[in-house]
């Protein structure tokens, strides 16, 4: 039995995230993505290493692929192993390749989804397919989940299979996705690996100001977009106190030890400039947060509407939900409005579990240069939709980059693409963790 993935893995990785960023997935919301090429692509790369995949749609094309691997301890609980087949939409005329090519070029391939997401994705086919050929099973039963959607509602992915297929998912507790173990280089020499154990809350809202239409020549102190306007302002210019979940706690603490720094709590702005660059990875995560992002208001410049909208992408840590409407309900006043357009919960997993220490032990052994910590993300991924399953998410789809390749801003950037070595790193890094978990 081998104790690695062999050359053929290595190959087929890079080989498939090229094919999956040429099957375009733009998931441009309100229903506009068709999933199903990707899905029959994953559905039949997994068939040929003898599972039995499932594919599912809640709305025509928007389909999902679920399959199990059967481990070799019954009594031991399953991991959900997931990954979304959407991307968010690329103009190609911004591009230096274009982003549905999958070029592969200098030891690099480009295109939408090279690190969002469809490099973990063809890193999961990658393993299971070696295991295949090398006989592996893994102690625990693996259930493997591409998503559609997840780039929007997740309403036709995982929100659709936690809400209607809940039995695929039986005896899974512990869910492992995207967005960790990358690195990120702190421009002093270090190479940090951070595991996300948690997210922030997802509150994308709708804000309606109300007032009396009329002709622009007029005076009219009851003007929805004047009213609409002061509340954004004031959403946009609000300073959002300090809160510190205990996962930023954590990745404050270890940082602050890593860099030799006294580990003062109380002054947390303080902390974060002496941690340099490496700040990045908790400063998003500290607080609250409410972006302005859309507005929409009138028809004619001579005429004053009788409505107007703005959207806010809202983010709140764990626990402060409650902060975060009472905030909002004070920030618009009592001329504007807010609901939720979108609303998912935040999650925090424990960084001193078995499946944390095992992510740590198999980042450390194939980058023993580096220093695993643990992190937050800011944004959401589909674990919230899991999470209603009772499956704790982490953040977990390693690669090994280069200094000066940004991984965080390639997402939903500009010429994305992800290092062929990097691709090569993770197939190693994810094999070794799935065999141990």
């Amino acid at each position: 039995m081998a104790d690695q993935p062999d050359q053929q893995a290595l190959d087929e990785v890079v080989e498939f995230t090229s094919d999956l960023i040429r099957i375009d997935t733009t998931n441009r919301g309100g229903g506009d993505c068709q999933e199903r090429p990707a899905a029959e692509y994953a559905a039949a790369r997994l068939a040929e290493a003898g599972l039995q995949p499932t594919l599912l749609e809640r709305t025509k094309g928007r389909t999902n692929v679920v399959a199990r691997i059967e481990g070799t301890d019954p009594s031991a609980d399953a991991l959900l192993l997931h990954g979304h087949l959407d991307v968010v939409p690329a103009e190609a005329r911004d591009w230096s390749v274009h982003p549905f090519s999958g070029e592969i070029r200098d030891g690099v391939v480009w295109g939408r989804g090279a690190v969002d997401m469809k490099n973990m994705d063809a890193m999961i086919l990658a393993v299971v397919r070696d295991w295949a050929r090398s006989g592996v099973r893994p102690r625990r039963d693996i259930v493997i989940a591409f998503t559609a959607d997840e780039e929007a509602s997740a309403e036709d992915g995982s929100g659709f299979l936690a809400e209607e297929h809940p039995g695929l998912f039986e005896g899974c507790t512990e869910g492992v996705s995207e967005s960790g173990a990358f690195t990120f280089h702190d421009g002093s020499g270090r190479e940090l690996y951070p595991i996300a154990a948690g997210e922030r809350g997802t509150a994308w809202l709708k804000l309606t100001a109300r007032g009396r239409a009329g002709h622009g020549s007029k005076v009219n102190r009851d003007n929805a977009v004047t009213r609409l306007a002061a509340a954004i302002t004031r959403i946009g210019e609000h300073d959002w106190p300090l809160r510190l979940t205990p996962i930023v706690r954590a990745a404050l603490t270890e940082l602050a030890a890593l860099y030799g720094i006294e580990t003062d709590l109380a002054d947390v702005d303080a902390l974060l400039d002496k941690l340099g660059p490496a700040a990045a990875l908790v400063e998003a995560t500290v607080r609250n947060s409410a972006n302005p992002t859309m507005l929409d208001a009138g028809y004619k410049i001579n005429v004053i509407p009788g409505e107007a909208v703005a959207y806010v992408d809202g983010r709140y840590l764990p626990g402060a939900e409650g902060e975060f409407r009472t905030t909002l309900d004070r920030l618009t006043g009592p001329d504007v409005e807010w609901e939720f357009h979108h609303r998912e919960v935040a999650l925090q997993a424990p960084v001193d579990s078995a499946t944390y220490a095992r992510m740590r032990a198999a980042v450390e052994e194939f980058a023993p240069e580096g220093h695993v910590v643990p992190y937050c993300m800011s944004g959401g991924t589909d674990a919230k939709q899991f999470s209603r399953l009772g499956i704790t998410g982490y953040g977990f789809a390693p690669l090994k980059l280069p200094e000066g390749f940004d991984y965080q801003a390639l997402f939903h950037g500009v010429d994305e693409r992800v290092p062929v070595e990097a691709l090569h790193f993770g197939v190693r890094v994810l094999d070794r963790f799935l065999r141990t978990a």
